[in-house]
């Protein structure tokens, strides 16, 4: 029998506010454990939390790009549960009725567009960490760090219209894309600021009942979304063929051993017992407000990508790829402000540049090249001052000595021989030293003239006009074919 998967994502985002959402205590990663901390985010007798409004602010901006629905009124509750790391012994979040639902993300896919609805989008607080190895534990213990209760998470919860793992991913980048564009996260995977869990199930191919899901957590990069979704539809297949039933369960991803692990049964919204909480007012969100969140928004990636396509007459891949990272379109924008054409400018930062910015862990914002530098590079190419191999050299030492390319090419003197007079005598040079060479030339095989143009090359270090070699050639193996 054949299966087809069906997932859905939880995605919690951290938001970019200085404070907590319900207190004044810095979000700030990394600080000193246990530093970061107040009445109110501990939960101590007597406090009352006082909500960010900037919390809000982020949230509707995200709700706004992502076409959801806004409500006129929704309420915070309590999510009561029991975890170490859970000063209060529940989790402000929403339930009933979220901050806005029924949204949609459009993915650009190899077999097309497809859409994939948002069921809801909510604000809660997070909750602490433990900590079980490391500077602050021992083997026999675990040590809790509350710097990170109360910091403002955005949880975005999509509808099971994911139907393979290649799709998740795909969705998991664009929606960190837009939410960084939004400038409401960073982000940043490996620091927590944005997690993803996945509910994944099997159904017969053609079959509109669902079956069975589980949970997967502790994915913290695209691939390994992707890793654990592949694993998990396998094993829920075996499962099934072999005639046991998949189990409502929560399961840990293990990136080092490549497959998911029963975790704990999966809980269902009465276990954690909602209530909608006494100390926060419902929200009331007034359309003026979401009118001037909505004309503030910036340009989004797939706006951007269309643009770029007609703007600046580049394939939609590479418009797809510049745009996926804001910093990234940015520089590229500033590259042709600076005068260098637009398709020499994306080939060249989809190859040279983010290779470097790849291998150096940078992003287009930390590049030591400026743009203006990189459009210098450009000129110097244009004008034929120095040929597109050579360029590369130039490129590599700008990038890790932060000169500029005229610099370079003084320095280790790479200027581009294009004299006439020059380049004839070192093809004339090139075609005595190799006589056997250029009997086979004359002899009819004509692809010999390559090797011609390499001695030239080799001959000139590399700095001979390419294109004047080839036409200075072509007209000197011409003569001595015809005068044989």
């Amino acid at each position: 029998m054949e299966y087809e998967a069906v997932i859905g994502l939880e995605v919690h985002a951290q938001l970019l506010t200085d404070s907590k959402i319900f207190c004044g205590c810095s979000t700030k990663f990394g600080g000193e454990p246990n530093t970061q901390t107040c009445p109110v985010c501990l939960g101590m007798p007597g406090v009352l939390p006082v909500l960010n409004r900037k919390v809000v602010e982020y949230a509707l901006r995200t709700a706004v790009a992502l076409n959801c629905a806004i409500a006129e009124k929704s309420v915070f509750a309590r999510k009561n549960y029991f975890y170490p790391d859970l000063p209060k012994g529940y989790q402000i979040s929403m339930f009933e009725r979220p901050l806005a639902e029924h949204g949609w993300i459009e993915l650009e896919l190899a077999g097309g567009k497809k859409r994939i609805g948002i069921t809801r989008i909510h604000m809660e607080e997070d909750a602490g960490k433990l900590v079980h190895s490391g500077e602050f534990a021992r083997a026999d213990y675990s040590y809790v760090d509350l710097n990170r209760t109360g910091v403002p998470l955005m949880e975005i919860v999509s509808e099971p219209d994911l139907r393979a793992p290649e799709e998740a991913a795909e969705y998991m980048r664009q929606l960190r894309s837009i939410l960084v564009y939004l400038g409401v996260c960073d982000g940043n995977m490996q620091e927590g600021s944005l997690r993803c869990d996945a509910n994944v199930s099997v159904m017969p191919k053609g079959s509109t009942k669902f079956g069975t899901r589980a949970e997967l957590k502790n994915m913290n990069s695209f691939r390994n979304v992707q890793r654990a979704l592949e694993y998990e539809i396998v094993r829920q297949k075996k499962v099934i063929e072999s005639g046991g039933e998949v189990i409502q369960e929560t399961r840990l991803w293990d990136d080092e051993m490549g497959k998911t692990g029963g975790m704990r049964g999966k809980e269902d919204a009465h276990d954690y017992r909602y209530l909608p909480d006494p100390d926060l007012i419902p929200l009331k969100v007034d359309e003026d407000w979401i009118g001037q969140i909505r004309q503030s928004l910036p340009e989004l990636p797939g706006r951007k990508k269309g643009r770029f396509v007609l703007q600046y007459n580049i394939p939609e891949y590479d418009a797809g790829v510049l745009t996926q990272d804001q910093g990234l379109a940015e520089y590229f924008e500033a590259v042709i402000k600076a005068g260098a054409a637009s398709k020499w400018a994306s080939n060249w930062m989809m190859g040279e540049l983010m290779r470097e910015l790849n291998e150096q862990n940078k992003s287009a914002g930390d590049c030591p090249v400026k743009p203006e530098e990189l459009a210098g590079l450009y000129r110097l190419i244009e004008k034929g001052a120095i040929s597109s191999k050579i360029a590369k050299n130039v490129f590599l030492e700008m990038f890790r000595n932060g000169k500029s390319a005229e610099q370079v090419v003084r320095e280790q003197g790479l200027t581009q021989v294009s004299d006439d007079s020059v380049i004839r005598k070192m093809i004339e040079e090139a075609i005595a030293e190799n006589p056997k060479q250029l009997a086979e030339y004359l002899s009819g095989k004509d692809k010999m003239s390559g090797f011609f143009v390499g001695q030239v090359m080799k001959k000139s270090q590399g700095k001979a006009n390419p294109q004047m070699v080839n036409q200075i050639l072509a007209e000197a193996l011409k003569k001595l074919k015809e005068g044989k």
